[in-house]
């Protein structure tokens, strides 16, 4: 109980003789430090407030407009115009000031409006520069004269040093598309789908709802647009995300893997040591905005706004829906080891541990002996299953008392962190097996080893191996993979280990030890926790998971033959399907729309007349010329669909909120309910590397992620994520489920890689390819 009798700043006995008074100078030293930062972080917030608030100027600007006026003044001009005699005229003053006085503080205030004038033009300058968006359609490599002068104007206009978050309020609003190109949009990407008859069919609702109700509630999303930053992205959060009574394990929450062929140190503790110090590292810069804003080609911005609840985030469950909850910077993380919750203070009398005293301290939760609590054990298990339950327990067990002071402990950390006694990676006698096996453990673990409502948990496993595993309401999986890279990147190339593999630094002695979290889970309670226990165990078990590495080659090759390795990867996605089950399906590709304000993703729907039609030929036997021609306009008509998602063009978020605005009106469309019923049978997601600066693909091409990957979207689907690594490897994460008899994560890993090789010498036919097995490669454990 030390570490409680610290925790406070007195203490007082009551004696016949009187109160003793026993004051403690260490408690009294930790407030002061804690308030002194407390205060230097407020000045940080403030100091940065000001700098985002007068961008794309800076404050010394304001300075130089005022020196100008004054000189000007001087000369005996009036650059004002008489405004300043104006403002002098009627200047509530004393008349004790004189009158030099009174004109000088005149021409500071004309000064100040002006400045603020010029800063509200030069933002509005740059608002529209932002809404051109042609620059996107042009051929690669190649730039028209009107876009070279575009690019010229927005770096004038986009000042010097932004922050993170500078750019926010000169980002363009996502505009709102007409209806009839939407619909237009949608009847051709259905079209390869659908029959004669079904196309005609649709063709008609489509048509209906175009001439009647479409118009309707095409004018409250208008007005939506106009009053809104971003028309889709609240009801996106909610009704996606948030309104959903499902399982958010599996259904919607992803992770992010370590390196594949490398561990920096195998012991378990270090390994959290250095990667925590470095995650509040980052919490550090995203506090400074500190982090440079996303640049498209250098120049064109991207919106922050989803890094603002990355840390100090969780989920709160409600019966109707649930809430995102933010909290200011916690000093500490949550941990959950062998079936306990503790609670892990990072910063000591306002200092941040150091990487080795991290370890120290998460070296004595694991050789803590102390048995979990009644119903400790397999809490978690809550927020793994449905919403509603989990509601009504939260609402009715932890509303009060000592369980409401450890859930608060756990749902206000800054982050969550599972010690896990198992290993995983790519080891053993079949390491295809076991990176398959690492793959669902972060994706789903034990099902109540992690706290799946909080913004991300990290996983550390006994054999020095990591990965993270993320919940998805608050942001999208870029945003919280630029957390990881330069997490990974920091903890191997910043911080190291010692020759024993331990953290570096020295130790603190006296340092708190971790607090246990205490509950009092009544027989009620753990009934509710088997309950959950059991939907989610049963998901879990569902799900089949097939990762692997891709090396035979990668972007560089595909580039070479002047496709988009992207598009290449498509269509080889499509034709992998199409060889699976022999027909074509409705597939999702993730976009992003972050050009605009608030924006978050879009869908490209990948399947295509033009795709279709290429495979048909492939397949049938067609001639190389053939479909090579017909392979070239696939790709390029990819390219376009996603350029056009990209710039507000896509179909499904305006769709989707055309049917919230006839959900709201409590109206029915048959074309809506019908858009909004068709189910995702593949459902793609790039993940890109955003910060190759921070990784040496050449010299140690080993330290690099394997990406991550999420559950299957259609119970008959599957769910494909994959990441482009330098110029040789793609990775590969599929899931799907065990229950459909016709999905088998194995075999279309199979026929992906079958389907990539059949393109890459569709397209450079005189090359042969080399056959590498990259599960067999080994994995190396290194310090640098």
């Amino acid at each position: 109980m030390a570490e409680a009798h610290q925790a406070v700043a007195f203490q007082f006995t009551v004696t016949p003789e009187g109160i003793d008074l026993q004051l403690s100078h260490q408690a009294f030293t930790e407030i002061y430090l804690s308030g002194v930062h407390s205060w230097k972080k407020r000045i940080i917030r403030l100091k940065n407030s000001v700098l985002t608030g007068v961008y794309p100027a800076s404050p010394s600007s304001w300075l130089f407009v005022v020196i100008a006026i004054l000189a000007t003044m001087y000369t005996r001009s009036d650059p004002s115009m008489g405004l300043i005699a104006k403002i002098q005229e009627h200047l509530p003053v004393s008349q004790s000031m004189s009158t030099q006085c009174q004109a000088l503080l005149s021409a500071v205030l004309f000064s100040t409006m002006l400045w603020l004038l010029l800063i509200f033009t030069m933002r509005l300058c740059l608002k529209q520069l932002l809404s051109y968006h042609r620059w996107m359609f042009e051929q690669h490599g190649k730039m028209s004269n009107t876009t070279k002068v575009w690019v010229a104007l927005v770096r004038i206009f986009s000042g010097r040093k932004p922050l993170l978050y500078s750019y926010q309020g000169s980002l363009p609003n996502l505009p709102l598309p007409a209806i009839k190109d939407t619909v237009k949009r949608y009847l051709e990407s259905v079209r390869p789908l659908m029959d004669d008859t079904e196309y005609e069919r649709m063709t008609k609702l489509a048509a209906e709802f175009e001439s009647s109700l479409g118009n309707r509630l095409q004018w409250y999303l208008k007005l939506k647009a106009f009053w809104a930053a971003n028309y889709v992205s609240d009801w996106w959060e909610e009704y996606v995300y948030l309104r959903g009574r499902s399982p958010i394990m599996v259904n919607s929450n992803y992770y992010g893997m370590d390196f594949l062929y490398v561990t920096p140190t195998p012991i378990q503790a270090a390994r959290a040591g250095n990667s925590i110090y470095a995650f509040f590292l980052y919490r550090r810069k995203l506090n400074k905005e500190e982090i440079k804003p996303w640049l498209l080609r250098s120049a064109v911005p991207c919106c922050s706004y989803q890094f603002e609840r990355m840390f100090d985030t969780c989920r709160i469950p409600g019966t109707l829906t649930d809430t995102v909850q933010h909290w200011q910077d916690s000093d500490y993380v949550a941990v959950y080891h062998r079936g306990r919750y503790f609670r892990l203070r990072v910063y000591q009398a306002g200092r941040l541990l150091c990487p080795r005293e991290i370890e120290f301290q998460i070296q004595r939760i694991l050789d803590d002996p102390a048995p979990p609590s009644k119903g400790e054990a397999k809490l978690g298990a809550l927020t793994a299953g449905d919403r509603i339950p989990w509601a009504q327990a939260r609402m009715k067990y932890f509303s009060s008392g000592v369980n409401k002071r450890s859930l608060d402990c756990i749902e206000k950390a800054a982050f969550f962190v599972t010690l896990d006694d198992d290993e995983q990676g790519m080891m053993g006698d079949d390491p295809a097996a076991s990176l398959d096996c690492y793959a669902k453990t972060l994706l789903h673990g034990k099902c109540y080893d992690r706290w799946f409502d909080k913004s991300f948990c990290v996983v550390y496993f006994k054999n020095g191996k990591n990965g993270i595993n993320a919940e998805h309401s608050w942001a999208d999986a870029p945003v919280l993979s630029h957390l990881w890279e330069y997490t990974l990147a920091t903890d191997c190339f910043q911080l190291g280990y010692n020759e024993e593999g331990h953290c570096k630094g020295e130790v603190d002695s006296s340092l708190p030890r971790p607090q246990k979290l205490n509950w009092e889970i009544p027989p009620e309670c753990e009934e509710q926790i088997s309950q959950s226990l059991a939907v989610a165990q049963a998901l879990a078990d569902d799900v089949d998971f097939h990762v692997f590495a891709f090396r035979d080659f990668g972007k560089g090759k595909v580039k070479k033959c002047r496709v988009s390795p992207d598009a290449f990867i498509q269509m080889a996605l499509q034709l992998a399907y199409y060889r699976d089950r022999r027909t074509f399906c409705l597939t999702y590709e993730s976009s992003m729309t972050r050009l605009f304000r608030e924006g978050r993703t879009e869908t490209v729907r990948s399947c295509t007349n033009e795709s279709s039609a290429f495979i048909r030929a492939l397949e049938g036997g067609e001639a190389a010329d053939v479909c090579r021609r017909l392979f070239r306009t696939a790709t390029e008509k990819h390219q376009n669909l996603y350029r056009m998602a990209m710039t507000g063009a896509g179909i499904d978020r305006h769709l989707f909120c055309l049917y919230v605005v006839s959900k709201y009106l409590g109206v029915e469309s048959p074309f809506l309910k019908k858009v909004l019923s068709e189910p995702w049978r593949l459902s793609t997601s790039q993940t890109p590397i955003q910060q190759m600066e921070l990784f040496d693909m050449v010299n140690h091409p080993e330290y690099v992620s394997c990406g991550g990957g999420f559950g299957p979207v259609a119970d008959d689907g599957y769910g494909v994520a994959y990441s482009i690594l330098g110029e040789d490897v793609i990775n590969f994460h599929i899931s799907c489920k065990h229950s459909c008899p016709e999905t088998d994560a194995h075999k279309f890993g199979t026929r992906i890689r079958k389907a990539l090789h059949d393109l890459i010498q569709l397209l450079s036919p005189n090359q042969k390819e080399p056959n590498k097995t990259e599960e067999s490669r080994p994995e190396v454990k290194k310090d640098l």
